[in-house]
């Protein structure tokens, strides 16, 4: 079991370029525990992410290969390469955000790890979390879980709290956006969007 001590250790789930939330929590914490021993779950940030773009907020979604299983352990779950999702990523968030102030210091690595053929999703989803938190400049340890952490029972257990289906009470302040006739601070937008908008002080915005 997970001894967590109020502050310090968060426990999440693995989220494919997750909202500003969930940076918002690591911040708060001396070391992060990913969940690694789930069952997969559909329709939540662990595959996908939302965006700024010209017509409002955009759904970008990893497609996955499931099978006709039911339950399939995450640690298990493999990108499908059969649909063309890294060349619609790219190209989305090229035409959102080319124009933002930091675009061309963030875009090339991000690009470079979503071009790779990354075979499973919990690899994809931590190495952009890691280049996420380096260009925050956050020295934050993310740890895998070895074993699952029954519902309930550990504090800041936060795995099923962040979701797409679930309205937040996270209050994102307003910053300058390529596309601010929205005034959007959505709090399903991805870190992207405040990273890119924003650079050195996305910092001051988590």
């Amino acid at each position: 079991m997970i001894l967590f001590t109020m502050g310090r250790k968060i426990l999440v789930s693995t989220a494919y370029l997750p909202p500003v939330e969930y940076f918002s929590l690591i911040l708060q914490a001396d070391e992060v525990f990913v969940e690694l021993e789930e069952n997969y779950l559909k329709q939540s940030y662990r595959n996908r992410c939302y965006i700024l773009s010209a017509h409002g907020p955009q759904l970008l979604s990893v497609p996955v290969c499931l099978g006709s299983q039911h339950k399939i352990p995450l640690k298990e779950i493999r990108i499908d390469y059969s649909k063309r999702w890294q060349q619609v990523h790219l190209r989305a968030m090229t035409a959102a955000y080319s124009s933002s102030p930091y675009f061309q210091f963030y875009f090339d690595n991000i690009e470079k790890i979503i071009s790779k053929k990354t075979d499973l999703l919990i690899d994809l989803n931590m190495e952009l979390t890691e280049l996420v938190l380096k260009l925050l400049k956050l020295n934050i340890r993310l740890t895998q879980t070895t074993h699952f952490e029954t519902i309930g029972e550990a504090a800041n257990d936060f795995r099923y709290k962040i979701s797409p289906k679930i309205k937040s009470q996270f209050v994102v302040k307003e910053y300058m956006q390529v596309f601010n006739t929205f005034k959007c601070t959505d709090q399903s937008l991805s870190i992207i969007d405040l990273v890119f908008n924003m650079g050195p002080e996305a910092l001051d915005y988590l």
